[in-house]
């Protein structure tokens, strides 16, 4: 067993697992345990799972994402600060001006990518017990021979072999693979690119717009869907359909970021704040700022509350 076997083992173990365990339920529920809507039902419990278990990380992601654009005018003025200078102390003090930066911000340069580098192992597992499945070989662990022969020769609509590939299905001009696969792959890309189109229209300050990073974002905007398209071309549809339910769970998990816990100064985040205005006015209570202005002058008010003064001559006196 080589390294990259030996650290791919315990990652495919878990995605049988999950697999195994999901396609159990549904055949419980009275699914046929060699059909292919089983085997998707699985698949669509598997991304659930994985993507559920990610969304600390996910969190921390749109955290990170948000510090590295809003220093960003800091990182240029470090950048125009050493311009030009190529001798080895400007490029390490350089380096290191930078890093503190990020380290201020608490968030580094490389923290945005981690959910990405997680899930690729992930789908680079998925596809070896996939492949491993088509070839009717058991996996590491839950998923046996028996599985592996079922999952290999599962169809969707007994038209439809979940092993074959848009390659394959031009090859042997399987018109039902053909319009499977390019149905699956207008959806990925268009999810992709809505998803990455609300971050970057609705979830961007003014400011963040106008860095670097930004106009790096709208490139990949462009990019990815094209990445997309060859990928479709070879994967088989199977690891398809786990893309597809994937990037539609990251579209809606974004689309409720957006609307619940925009970024401030953002587009979305001035909608929401006029949504919670119209909302408070349909409940007859002040505006924001009315009811934080009525708030701080009656704590201002309760502080400053005069005594009522006391008289300091003796109470023999005052009877008197």
């Amino acid at each position: 067993m080589d390294i990259f076997a030996l650290l791919m083992w315990p990652i495919k173990w878990v995605i049988e697992a999950i697999l195994v365990g999901f396609h159990t339920i549904v055949v419980a529920l009275g699914g046929d345990p060699g059909s292919g809507l089983t085997w998707v039902l699985s698949i669509v419990g598997l991304v659930l799972v994985i993507r559920s278990a990610m969304i600390p990380l996910t969190v921390r992601q749109i955290v990170s994402s948000r510090k590295s654009l809003e220093i960003q005018p800091e990182i240029q003025r470090i950048q125009k600060k050493y311009r030009g200078k190529k001798d080895q102390f400007s490029r390490e003090a350089m380096q290191r001006e930078t890093m503190e930066a990020y380290k201020k911000a608490g968030t580094n340069p490389f923290a945005s990518c981690l959910p990405l580098l997680i899930q690729m192992p992930i789908f680079l597992g998925l596809v070896q017990v996939l492949t491993d499945a088509n070839a009717q070989k058991p996996g590491v662990g839950l998923l046996t021979r028996e599985l592996a022969v079922l999952f290999s020769q599962s169809t969707l609509f007994d038209v439809v072999p979940l092993h074959m590939t848009m390659q394959a299905g031009f090859a042997e001009g399987s018109v039902p693979v053909i319009i499977t696969a390019i149905l699956l792959t207008l959806i990925m890309c268009a999810t992709q690119f809505y998803t990455q189109l609300q971050i970057m229209t609705k979830n961007q300050t003014p400011a963040m717009k106008e860095s670097p990073m930004y106009k790096q974002q709208r490139i990949l905007l462009y990019i990815i869907p094209v990445f997309l398209l060859v990928s479709a071309w070879l994967f088989p549809l199977g690891t398809m359909f786990y893309w597809l339910v994937s990037n539609i769970y990251t579209l809606v998990q974004q689309l409720i970021i957006i609307n619940k816990l925009p970024t401030p100064g953002s587009e979305a985040a001035l909608a929401r704040e006029a949504r919670m205005a119209r909302k408070r006015q349909r409940m007859g209570l002040p505006p924001v700022e009315d009811a934080q202005s009525a708030e701080s002058q009656a704590e201002i008010d309760t502080r400053t509350q005069r005594r009522q003064p006391r008289s300091k001559k003796p109470k023999s006196q005052r009877e008197g």
